[in-house]
């Protein structure tokens, strides 16, 4: 073959071959940016995720307050605000209740310690004993009734002040023995400047027998008259 003609064979083999690479590449590049646009677009294209708007029935706590639109401060301000006044009335409450248990059970001043004080006398005189029966325990109770749970009614009781400033307190109840039953009065008083209620007299009533004074101050002059001295008052049964 001619030496010539070989070469320039060659040539345009090489040539051509040259030709198909550069297309190649072209190709494969104009697939890799068409690829890569996709990309771009999807990803530009993708849902920004949002919150829910923050209410007074959902707010949780958990979006920041400097995340919050002014809609949704007002809302946190106002469920906040509900569940303070929700706390106070609840402290308040209690402590009402606190002063109320109180004042009817625990202080001197109560009607329930006056009532136990002056039970705690009849069931341990004797001629109280002799008069109802000493056969069971004594019991007190309030006004009878046909109703069997009526003796958990609050006792009969009456608190004033008088002209001079004293406080008088007085009470009566039912007491019951083994063998007859009877009624309780009381009448306790308290000076300005005292702490402590004093009897002023404190009787059981049997019907057909004597009254019987387990307290009776107008009957004992020297102590009656001593204390009228020091507080220039008179005590009128």
């Amino acid at each position: 073959m001619d030496p010539k003609l070989l070469l320039v064979a060659t040539t345009r083999y090489c040539a051509l071959r040259a030709g198909r690479s550069k297309h190649v590449v072209r190709h494969y590049t104009a697939i890799e940016n068409s690829r890569g646009y996709a990309t771009q677009d999807t990803l530009s294209s993708s849902p920004i995720p949002t919150r829910k708007p923050v209410t007074v029935a959902n707010d949780n706590g958990r979006v920041h307050w400097k995340d919050l639109s002014v809609p949704e401060k007002v809302a946190r301000t106002t469920q906040q605000t509900f569940h303070f006044g929700i706390i106070m009335t609840g402290l308040v409450m209690t402590g009402g209740c606190a002063y109320f248990l109180y004042k009817e059970v625990f202080s001197t001043d109560s009607k329930t310690v006056q009532f136990n004080r002056a039970v705690d006398r009849i069931r341990s005189d004797p001629r109280v004993k002799e008069a109802l029966g000493s056969d069971h325990k004594i019991r007190a109770f309030g006004e009878p009734t046909w109703n069997r749970w009526a003796r958990a009614r609050p006792i009969a009781s009456k608190t004033f002040t008088d002209s001079q400033g004293t406080e008088h307190f007085m009470m009566h109840f039912n007491a019951e023995g083994s063998s007859r039953r009877g009624t309780v009065n009381l009448h306790t008083v308290k000076a300005p400047g005292q702490s402590e209620w004093e009897y002023k007299y404190l009787a059981l009533d049997v019907k057909g027998q004597p009254r019987i004074f387990l307290e009776n101050a107008d009957a004992s002059p020297g102590k009656e008259r001593s204390r009228l001295n020091f507080l220039g008052m008179q005590w009128r049964k």
